[in-house]
């Protein structure tokens, strides 16, 4: 079963890939062309939403950002639990590996691009940018390149991601917060709680379950934090079975999400983030401090944070390589982290706020799309030559045994 759903999952992503670059390079075009204005203009649109007494105003963008992709979320989360509790992180040392690799992941870019505005005089504070890696787009690459890799690389992926952009999320929290509604979080622990209390100790219909997460992204929204950090927490209280197997509320919502996901939510974000305007740049703007010390961050920080850590986590005896793969495969999806992307974009608003033309702006830009574009082209290409290469020797190892 366990293994179905994970392919299920991979023939969608791989199906879905090329629609998600498809949204991405329509903003690219769209935003540098006389539709920048609408399409700027739309983002920037506010709509109401109001069930009962409860009401929110929300921009497009941020409809788009904190509630279609908290589903994301939510699925990713609930995937992640699956794969603790029956899959490929059941193994502490599996699970240990994509976490400390996730905090190399973190450590090494900041120093990278610190090393970097010191010896080229850029400004400090842009080192929390290339910390983040993009869920989406990451996977979709490697749903689109590493076709008959292992699965459970994606797994490692998917997890070091995750724990990536927590980690993202309270830097963003710690360093960039301007204060947070408490009463909100109050009541959104007090459901989480009495959600994982329910669920242990009886059936919850699926009805509730919806209720529930609707209910705690809408205080979350209140409360100024991120959705998809509660997303997360949500999809841990989402029990994975229920006397009858078949009918496991976390089996039920990754079956019939994951299509949503794919080829909708993700392609609509990419659509509403992507869309980068480079009016106005100048050869000198495109290789300041600032460009040079994320992209390198992202591109050289990233894979070597990333694989030093999962490879001193197996020599150390502290984790394991994911299951079937290669250490040639694993560093394919250490580049892969990379990407950078929406996270990072949003970071570089906070670490620079100004005006979204400001100089600042447009060098964070060209250096998060620069490092990303590159971590992504290298690590397809890396991945496809080694998945070539796994087909090749199966095939070899098929014609002797004939």
């Amino acid at each position: 079963m366990a293994r179905r759903i994970t392919l299920d999952f991979l023939r969608t992503e791989a199906a879905s890939g090329a629609v998600l670059g498809i949204a991405a390079l329509a903003a690219l075009i769209i935003a540098n062309s006389p539709l920048a204005g609408a399409y700027f203009g739309w983002l920037k649109s506010e709509h109401v939403v109001q069930v009962g007494p409860l009401l929110l105003e929300l921009s497009i963008s941020e409809w788009i950002k904190e509630g279609l992709m908290a589903v994301f979320f939510l699925v990713v989360g609930l995937e992640i639990k699956y794969e603790i509790l029956k899959g490929e992180l059941s193994d502490p040392k599996k699970l240990a590996t994509p976490v400390l690799a996730a905090l190399g992941g973190m450590i090494a870019p900041a120093l990278v691009y610190l090393a970097i505005s010191g010896l080229l005089g850029g400004p400090h504070q842009g080192w929390p940018i290339p910390l983040a890696t993009d869920i989406a787009f990451a996977l979709a690459v490697f749903a689109v390149a590493a076709r008959g890799l292992p699965s459970s690389l994606r797994v490692f992926l998917l997890t070091l991601a995750i724990v990536d952009d927590l980690g993202a999320i309270a830097l963003i929290a710690v360093l960039f917060s301007s204060g947070v509604a408490w009463l909100p979080l109050v009541w959104i622990a007090a459901l989480l709680l009495a959600g994982g209390a329910a669920a242990r100790f009886g059936k919850i219909p699926a009805p509730f379950w919806v209720l529930g997460f609707a209910l705690v992204w809408y205080l979350t929204v209140l409360s100024g934090l991120s959705t998809s950090l509660t997303a997360v927490a949500f999809a841990a209280i989402v029990p994975v079975d229920n006397r009858s197997d078949h009918q496991s509320p976390l089996k039920e919502a990754m079956h019939d999400l994951h299509p949503w996901v794919a080829y909708l939510i993700l392609p609509l974000f990419a659509f509403a983030k992507a869309g980068v305007g480079f009016g106005g740049l100048t050869l000198e703007q495109a290789f300041a401090p600032l460009v040079v010390g994320v992209a390198l961050g992202l591109f050289v920080g990233k894979q070597l944070g990333v694989f030093g850590a999962a490879w001193l986590a197996s020599a150390l005896k502290i984790g394991r390589r994911p299951t079937g793969s290669t250490w040639a495969e694993l560093y394919g999806v250490c580049l892969l982290c990379g990407v950078g992307f929406t996270m990072s974009l949003f970071i570089g608003v906070l670490a620079f706020p100004g005006a979204i033309d400001s100089p600042q702006q447009i060098e964070v830009k060209l250096g998060v799309l620069g490092g990303s574009l590159i971590s992504a082209v290298v690590g397809a290409a890396f991945l496809a030559i080694a998945a070539r290469r796994r087909n090749d020797l199966a095939d070899e190892a098929a014609d002797t045994a004939q």
